[in-house]
């Protein structure tokens, strides 16, 4: 065993995590196309993926938790997994992490602390209400804009600086 990896388990013990690996889990899709896993023993399902950072490595890290939110373990590395096992945890997590990309800002408007937003996006034209203030409009990168609705639906402008004046105009104020 390297040094790094000795000192990684020492901190993860410490930390009290447990790493999921293709040793000691094996993940697969239940009837109604949701994920489990089996480890130490146990079967658990339907369990969710986590990702500890969403919008800068989707491939490391992730936490796979029950419904009631409880962590059974971390993958370290994705790739670490046999290419079946990781395509299936790939596609639940597109799904959790659904963030059409807005091609077009072609509305917004103001009312009552609410704005109404009116874009077309990587899944078709959609219309949301986002609740002003409380950092639903907000930057997740440099030039990247992450804006949530009222029902929790997450739309990402990827590249602030390629709107148009007049869609930087109208989204300006929500920033």
């Amino acid at each position: 065993m390297r040094m790094e990896e000795h000192r990684g388990m020492e901190l993860a013990d410490a930390a009290g995590i447990r790493y999921l690996t293709p040793g000691n889990s094996e993940f697969m899709e239940t009837s109604g196309r949701m994920l489990s896993v089996q480890t130490g023993g146990e079967m658990h399902s339907p369990v969710y993926v986590h990702c500890s950072f969403p919008h800068t490595n989707q491939r490391s890290f992730l936490s796979i938790r029950t419904a009631n939110n409880k962590e059974i373990g971390m993958i370290r590395h994705l790739d670490d997994f046999p290419q079946g096992t990781s395509s299936l945890i790939e596609r639940q997590m597109k799904i959790r992490y659904f963030t059409p990309e807005i091609t077009k800002v072609i509305a917004v408007s103001e009312e009552f602390g609410y704005s109404y937003w009116e874009v077309a996006t990587t899944a078709g034209l959609c219309r949301f209400t986002v609740r002003n203030g409380s950092g639903n409009v907000k930057f997740a990168a440099e030039n990247r804009l992450l804006i949530t609705d009222v029902d929790g639906n997450r739309f990402v402008i990827p590249q602030v600086d390629q709107l148009s004046d007049k869609e930087y105009r109208m989204i300006e104020m929500r920033m």
